[in-house]
């Protein structure tokens, strides 16, 4: 036992290890995914990151040594947003005729999503600051802290509300959009960009290549007019 430990020990340091264990964990919820026939509700971004956070509590690993390790997958997430441009630009000539109707329901969906965001949590009774983390639920992490840290409120807890808002979006926005009677990759992937950020851009590509490129659409368009609106609202309201 105690040479399993310090061979366990030697192992949980190195990255290659949480390298491994996180494309494993991938690809073991998408084989989930593919086996429920590509049920919304299996969304393999979901499961990987529930079978993750598993491991790192039962084997009592800090997220500092498991991003240690993950930190190479992170990095591509540069290059892969950039790369989003691509599909979008093989829809260049919808986008030229749609533009101001996506640019204004960037606009709108954004605005209706901190509202209905930060309202639930002020009837729930929920404290100012937790209010303020709220705020940039739909917007993808990284620009979501940025927003939160500037407004005065907790970058952690925003980054959680992130990442269930996106899980929680990918997963319903199927039943959604049939009660709905909508069909339109477009309409489709620029709601889920635009609600759901990174984790609905994935679930849009599983729909079709359209559906993804309006989606990564939204959720530049939506972090965007984010950042660059919401502080200078809340100031002028005298929020913060």
């Amino acid at each position: 036992m105690p040479n399993l430990n310090t061979v366990w020990v030697y192992l949980a340091g190195s990255p290659l290890l949480w390298l491994t264990a996180t494309l494993l964990a991938y690809r073991i919820a998408n084989l989930v995914y593919e086996k429920t026939g590509r049920s919304a509700l299996a969304n393999p971004v979901a499961i990987s990151v529930a079978l993750l956070v598993v491991v790192l509590y039962v084997s009592n690993t800090p997220y500092k040594t498991y991003f240690d390790g993950a930190q190479f997958v992170h990095f591509l997430l540069g290059p892969v947003t950039v790369a989003l441009a691509i599909p979008l630009y093989l829809q260049i000539e919808k986008l030229k005729r749609n533009w101001f109707a996506l640019l204004a329901g960037a606009l709108i969906g954004g605005a209706a999503a901190i509202t209905c965001a930060m309202s639930l949590a002020w009837a729930l009774g929920a404290s100012r600051l937790t209010i303020l983390s709220m705020a940039p639920k739909s917007v993808t992490i990284p620009i979501a802290m940025g927003i939160t840290e500037k407004i005065g409120g907790l970058p952690t807890l925003t980054a959680v509300m992130v990442m269930l808002t996106g899980i929680f979006g990918a997963g319903i926005s199927h039943y959604i959009f049939k009660l709905m009677k909508i069909s339109d990759d477009t309409t489709c992937g620029f709601a889920l960009g635009a609600t759901a950020h990174g984790v609905g851009t994935a679930r849009a590509f599983q729909v079709s290549e359209e559906a993804g490129a309006f989606s990564g659409l939204a959720m530049g368009l939506s972090g965007i007019l984010t950042a660059l609106l919401l502080p200078f609202v809340l100031k002028l309201l005298g929020v913060f």
